[in-house]
């Protein structure tokens, strides 16, 4: 990190992914394997002076509606069952310190000092905040946004992007 600027079409597929403009984006952490993004990077103080913790903020539709499905299923309880063990628990740990690292590279916010996201480190609150940090830092770094993409349908290894008056893409690329 730091990531390359945004650049003023990757702010197009983000308001399209998002059916808004997006704030305070600094980056793009996560591209599916078309190249469009999957998770933003937004800064820890937003345009309008607001504190945003959210550091990465997950974009892509198909991930996230798969994350409300898991969350709708009730998985968060399956998925916070796993703090449970110690090994787990300590990794989870560690993955906020590394979240908390990687927003503060954008600016230090008081106001949100010691706060990650998606309910880390102690608890599973959200799953579209852990499986976009997950995303962002790589395999093997937030274990429980790992296993919630894990279980979910969605992969970020096929591409299931709808770009304006194209048909939808599904299969694998590469």
């Amino acid at each position: 990190m730091p990531y390359p600027p945004v650049t003023d079409a990757e702010l197009a597929v983000l308001r399209a992914q998002l059916g808004r403009p997006a704030r305070g984006a600094v980056g793009i952490a996560a591209r599916c394997v078309c190249g469009n993004p999957t998770v933003v990077a937004t800064a820890p103080r937003l345009d309008d002076g607001t504190p945003f913790p959210t550091f990465y903020y997950l974009t892509h539709p198909a991930a996230t509606a798969a994350m409300s499905t898991l969350e709708a299923e009730h998985a968060m309880p399956e998925l916070a069952a796993l703090l449970d063990d110690d090994e787990t628990r300590d990794a989870y740990r560690l993955a906020h310190e590394s979240f908390l690292r990687d927003r503060a590279a954008y600016g230090d916010v008081p106001e949100i000092t010691g706060v990650s996201a998606g309910g880390m480190p102690t608890r599973v609150k959200c799953l579209h905040a852990l499986a976009g940090h997950a995303l962002a830092a790589g395999p093997g770094v937030n274990p429980i946004g790992d296993a919630a993409l894990a279980r979910s349908p969605w992969s970020p290894e096929r591409c299931v992007c709808v770009e304006p008056g194209a048909a939808l893409r599904e299969g694998p690329t590469g």
